[in-house]
């Protein structure tokens, strides 16, 4: 906390002023064009691996970037924060890319493959749920049961009305990213080819190439 209160005194020192015409303007409104769905884990530092601005990215974290599905009635079954921000992003803030970022080393997945009726605390317990058929899909490594975690979120998400009559429109592309600590790489899912793909020149230059929104 001590850190945090510095860097806020250190930010209102140095930078404060060229922040101001940009936070000028954003506080007329808000136009995203991503939400973000992230690990509430400290070391996925999105804005510094992905160079954003304040106002470019509308974000959810949470514990294992988690988004319970939608029931045949459209309504989650699990928490509503998840939903009411897909909601909330498509319909008020119209944005045009769901991104689900999961990230290697995480603690939410070693617990999950631990044994979640080992897990002692009750709300977590319950919450891995939404996260436990990524075991099926990813067998015992962590870091792979991770990446298959996000393509299971993104099932999930692909659960939603509002999100399935945009993406039958075109309005909507989802997207999955995996953050590797060790190695500072970013992952980006290929679906043709089944695969997490580390962005670099190439494969970012084939990526904004194929992106018709």
């Amino acid at each position: 906390m001590k850190k945090l209160i510095r860097g806020i005194m250190e930010f209102r020192r140095t930078r404060r002023d060229e922040y101001k015409e940009t936070f000028a303007h954003l506080a007329l409104g808000q136009r995203p064009d991503v939400l973000l769905i992230a690990c509430s884990d400290s070391r996925v530092a999105v804005n510094v691996f992905g160079s954003t601005d304040p106002g470019d990215a509308f974000v959810v974290r949470n514990v294992g970037n988690l988004v319970p599905p939608a029931d045949a009635t459209g309504h989650s079954v699990g928490d509503e924060s998840e939903a009411s921000a897909i909601e909330f992003a498509l319909t008020q803030l119209d944005v045009r890319h769901i991104i689900v970022c999961g990230h290697s080393d995480c603690g939410a997945i070693k617990a999950l493959i631990g044994g979640r009726a080992r897990i002692a605390a009750p709300n977590l317990r319950a919450w891995l749920r939404h996260a436990e058929p990524a075991l099926a899909r990813g067998g015992n490594d962590a870091d792979q049961v991770s990446q298959q975690n996000v393509l299971e979120q993104l099932d999930h998400i692909r659960s939603y009305p509002v999100v399935k009559e945009r993406l039958a429109k075109g309005a909507l592309t989802l997207h999955g990213l995996w953050f590797d600590i060790r190695n500072v790489d970013v992952h980006y899912y290929e679906p043709e080819r089944g695969v997490f793909t580390v962005i670099d020149e190439e494969e970012g230059e084939r990526i904004i190439g194929r992106m018709a929104l």
